[in-house]
């Protein structure tokens, strides 16, 4: 067997998320490893998520359980499993002191109060489609704790602001589920391998766009938006921008970074303060959108220099390729 022949036979797998994590952290003089293997510890849940939704068409966990959580919104089945993967992947993993879901009301203590971080997540954004299979996802966010070290966590370890996050991301479940993150130092995203139950590098250092032609926004809720967002979704169509949603954050979010486009959900005359919760699902993802390049505003300012002042508080959000956030704004 010729050389050619055999290297094409043996290509190499690619970098695991475990050796990505590993080096990334020898680049951190005075890194300790709690912040890798809290990152390792959400890739774990993520797999298993993967598989419970993989089976959700062949299992009773598709569709409605029946009750609300604490923001009014009718409970998945599968919201409730993934709240619960996530929860005890966090408290088993012991570097996390205390968890805020979107499916609970108040900060859920781990019992590790030697943790140096808490994480903020929504466990399953977009499970109402699961019936449907459309794409869904887990976003999450990290703070490195303010409280002392050894004793309860409290409100100010998540009223930090977004400017404080350590770490960010999202696991995107759809054709493919992918993991993608961020610490502060750009953005890479990962493709989970099921063959080998292994997250593999598959889109490193990404930038987003700075132009874009996709736009996404529910337009059955037109009339009740601000008139410069009315003029913005005006001009795209001028343009013949493309209109993509899906109903999803993250699958809409993950599309638009990839390509170019922006994610827009304004404020409404029934929901004046916007719809989307500010600590677990606009601040990671605009994290992630400045250190891709792109650009999160709630129509006045940056998401990430919002004052928090509540554990559940919303925001309109306008996310995406900068010149298009900036356009919206300016509409």
């Amino acid at each position: 067997m010729d050389t050619k022949t055999a290297q094409e036979l043996a290509l190499p797998v690619g970098v695991t998320l475990d050796r990505f994590i590993m080096h990334s952290q020898s680049a951190f003089p005075y890194a300790t490893g709690e912040l890798s293997q809290l990152l390792r510890d959400i890739a774990l849940a993520g797999k298993i998520i993967n598989r419970e939704i993989n089976r959700a068409g062949l299992v009773d966990i598709a569709g409605g359980n029946g009750t609300e959580n604490v923001q009014g919104e009718n409970q998945q089945k599968l919201d409730i499993v993934a709240n619960i993967r996530f929860i005890r992947a966090l408290k088993n993993g012991g570097e996390v002191c205390a968890i805020l879901s979107e499916e609970d009301e108040d900060i859920i203590h781990t019992g590790n109060n030697h943790g140096k971080y808490v994480v903020a997540m929504d466990p399953l954004d977009g499970s109402s489609n699961i019936d449907v299979n459309v794409s869904i996802g887990t976003i999450f966010s990290i703070y490195r704790r303010v409280t002392p070290i050894n004793g309860p966590a409290s409100i100010d370890d998540f009223l930090q602001g977004g400017r404080k996050q350590v770490a960010a991301g999202y696991i995107l479940y759809g054709s493919s589920t992918m993991l993608v993150y961020s610490t502060g130092d750009g953005v890479n995203g990962f493709t989970f391998d099921h063959s080998l139950g292994e997250f593999i590098l598959s889109h490193k250092n990404i930038c987003s766009p700075a132009k874009g032609s996709i736009y996404s926004v529910n337009e059955g809720h037109f009339h009740s938006y601000p008139a410069f967002v009315q003029n913005y979704i005006g001009q795209c169509k001028v343009k013949n921008f493309s209109a993509r949603y899906i109903g999803s954050l993250v699958g809409d979010f993950h599309r638009n970074l990839l390509k170019g486009g922006i994610y827009l959900y304004p404020s409404t005359k029934k929901d004046p303060k916007g719809k989307l919760r500010l600590l677990y699902e606009c601040y990671p993802l605009a994290f992630i959108i400045e250190q891709s390049g792109g650009k999160a505003s709630d129509g006045f300012g940056c998401i990430l220099d919002i004052i928090p002042t509540s554990f559940h508080q919303r925001s309109p959000v306008y996310i995406g390729s900068i010149e298009m956030v900036d356009a919206v704004v300016k509409a």
